[in-house]
């Protein structure tokens, strides 16, 4: 969980998601997450705060093996496309393929938040955010939305970001992560249960 940083300190620093769901390399999907977490150091973003691991059932239900996901708190100098360079760097060293939106993937990183920072501008930000299912499904940003355009939808993110992260405060919608994990509906959170350490 916390490694030495204050959880006020921690709402500054870059927010990153990591989700597995491998069932065959790398060991499986705990494994690639755990093992991530480490690249994550290695490349120079420094580790200040890790989630719980989680178990997430895939989405949408039926297109592959349940997913492992945790929420990190990085420390860096790099600027916000630096960072997602690096983590497409790492993807790529666990095989990761971008073939068709929400396909079974050996590793998922995504940038979800640096500070109060909204790019590449609040209107941009705020149609990804509005986008309907059936196009979210087709489509994807080319350039980094921040935060996350769809973070406060998704209890696998906001569920492991509160342990870390519960007073961060997204800088469109004026909620925290507690506020926003408790506005979600209980069936989006029901299934996401706690992968014992070990």
């Amino acid at each position: 969980m916390l490694q030495g940083e204050s959880r006020s300190k921690l709402r500054a620093l870059p927010l990153v998601a990591i989700g597995s769901n491998e069932d065959k390399a790398f060991g499986g999907a705990k494994m690639i997450v755990e093992a991530a977490i480490e690249a994550l150091g290695a490349a120079g973003l420094e580790v200040r705060a890790a989630s719980q691991l989680f178990e997430t059932p895939c989405f949408p239900a039926g297109n592959g093996p349940d997913f492992v996901n945790a929420v990190v708190a990085v420390a860096t100098c790099l600027s916000p496309d630096e960072i997602l360079q690096v983590l497409h760097e790492i993807e790529a060293g666990f095989r990761r393929e971008r073939r068709q939106r929400w396909a079974p993937r050996s590793l998922d990183l995504d940038l979800l938040a640096v500070g109060c920072a909204v790019l590449p501008d609040p209107e941009t930000q705020g149609q990804w955010m509005d986008l309907p299912m059936e196009r979210q499904i087709r489509e994807a940003p080319e350039q980094l939305v921040l935060p996350h355009p769809r973070l406060q939808d998704r209890g696998f993110v906001l569920i492991p970001m509160a342990q870390i992260a519960p007073n961060w405060q997204h800088p469109i919608l004026g909620k925290t992560v507690n506020q926003m994990l408790e506005a979600l509906p209980e069936a989006e959170k029901a299934d996401i249960r706690p992968i014992a350490p070990g």
